[in-house]
């Protein structure tokens, strides 16, 4: 694989799951990473702060700029893009990872978690990647990574947790009309979707997920670091998954991502 040495990477909700370990595989390179999250101090139930993944960063050969982002706050992610550049020059990538999940039905889902949802996940998304892109289209090799599902309208992906669809499929929208409005200025805009669910801290809160049957974060960033290291006029408007990105790239053991190999995989949403 190419490397990420030298490039900028932002990536939103980063002090934690698979962003943080997005984090690290660029840092394993040598580049710059902005971890855009809200959490400063340590959390009751969810282990990592944004000071903590910096500190994990600079260790794994990276350099690190910790920085509270709330994804709601349109003014907050312009002061967080405003000091990255500051600090590093300019912004290569964009990874939009920050997402709020409620697997609940319509009438279990009170109107404040139906917003925000809504607010970090769509709306963040578009509000943070509106913010980069005036760098982004600066850059030499310039990507947008966003991680959401393939656009699947079987309705029963819908009808168990219609607003938490709504809003992945929202983020989803954002690739297919980003990646079309940018094609011509080269700005690669893709999705990355794991084939399984990923044990992180916040997979283990909800109910029904056993992590013996899911695989670590590191086949996402693993995927992700492909897809970013590709040239970026070539590779966009697609919606990948982790398990045929790494296919691509030569990986033919999967075993080495999987919690318990012994165990069956638990197949992630919105995946025929």
């Amino acid at each position: 694989m190419d490397s990420l040495f030298g490039k900028t990477v932002f990536i939103t909700g980063a002090s934690r799951g698979i962003g943080k370990a997005i984090a690290l595989r660029a840092a394993q390179d040598g580049a710059n990473v902005v971890i855009a999250a809200k959490t400063v101090q340590p959390h009751p139930k969810l282990a990592g702060t944004i000071h903590s993944a910096a500190q994990e960063i600079e260790d794994a050969g990276g350099s690190a700029l910790a920085l509270a982002v709330d994804v709601r706050d349109e003014d907050a992610v312009e002061a967080a893009v405003t000091r990255a550049v500051e600090r590093f020059g300019g912004i290569d990538i964009l990874v939009n990872n920050a997402s709020a999940i409620s697997l609940t039905d319509t009438l279990h889902t009170p109107t404040k978690r139906f917003d925000l949802m809504l607010d970090v996940n769509l709306r963040g998304t578009w509000t943070t990647t509106r913010a980069c892109l005036p760098h982004l289209l600066r850059a030499e090799n310039p990507h947008i990574l966003v991680l959401s599902p393939p656009l699947n309208l079987d309705p029963r992906w819908l009808a168990p947790h219609t607003a938490y669809t709504i809003s992945k499929y929202g983020m989803s929208l954002c690739v297919l009309g980003l990646a079309e409005e940018f094609r011509e200025r080269h700005v690669a805009v893709n999705a990355l979707w794991p084939r399984t669910v990923i044990a992180t801290a916040a997979t283990d809160m909800l109910p029904g997920v056993d992590l013996n049957t899911c695989r670590r974060p590191d086949i996402v960033s693993d995927a992700a670091h492909w897809i970013l290291t590709r040239p970026s006029h070539e590779y966009t408007g697609n919606f990948f998954i982790d398990e045929a990105v790494l296919a691509l790239a030569g990986v033919t053991d999967f075993d080495v991502y999987a919690i318990d190999p012994s165990q069956p995989l638990l197949a992630d949403l919105f995946l025929d």
